[in-house]
């Protein structure tokens, strides 16, 4: 049981947090993008890699890391500018892959080991690299710690709840896009997505480039 925390704010941070994932955004390309060409399945190791991302910046948030990088001029525009080659990084493989798809799913990249890591850690660094996830931990998490409250235990408990809702939510669009899998896996139909996945991730990554803390 959380300490110290009521229903009624338990129910807002429910609702939060879900508004914030359903909010479109890289995580949403990247989770559209594995789902449409593999189903949950394949979508599945982005979701992983992105809940260990919001792990690690909840647990910084604890620490108070989150409340430097939130203050610090110099370490926000560190992370939006690693964040920003990141995405970039990420569109411009999705543009490749455009290339190079030649019809049906991408079996090599979505049944063996290393495309698990591959697109698990694709969700790590873009949420690890997004500095608006840093400044969502530091300002938000500490409106439901009450004062007196273990700090360190609390916040992980939220995260907790954090992650089951993200995750769900997720899951949830995977198998929605997933179910149209036939569709996707047409060669044209394929590229095109490629493409619109590629140019959103760069577009989110110029974006981010430009961002004023």
């Amino acid at each position: 049981m959380l300490p110290r925390v009521t229903l009624s704010s338990l129910a807002g941070f429910v609702v939060a947090v879900a508004l914030a994932a359903m909010a479109p955004g890289p995580t949403t390309a990247l989770v559209v993008r594995r789902g449409a060409l593999g189903g949950v399945r394949a979508a599945a190791p982005v979701i992983a890699g992105m809940q260990a991302g919001l792990s690690a910046w909840a647990l910084a948030s604890a620490l108070g890391l989150a409340a430097l990088v939130a203050a610090s001029e110099v370490a926000f525009l560190v992370l939006r500018i690693v964040g920003a080659v990141v995405l970039v990084f990420l569109g411009v493989q999705a543009w490749r892959a455009s290339r190079e798809a030649s019809g049906g799913l991408a079996t090599g990249e979505e049944g063996e080991r290393p495309g698990w890591w591959r697109a698990a850690g694709s969700g790590l660094l873009t949420n690890l690299t997004n500095p608006k996830v840093a400044v969502f931990a530091f300002a938000f998490y500490p409106q439901f710690i009450a004062p007196g409250a273990d700090v360190l235990g609390t916040t992980a408990a939220l995260a907790l709840l954090h992650i089951v809702v993200d995750s769900t939510w997720f899951l949830l669009v995977a198998a929605f896009v997933g179910r149209a899998r036939a569709f996707f896996g047409r060669v044209s139909v394929r590229r095109h997505l490629e493409r619109l996945t590629g140019t959103v991730l760069i577009a989110l990554g110029l974006r981010l480039a430009v961002l004023h803390q």
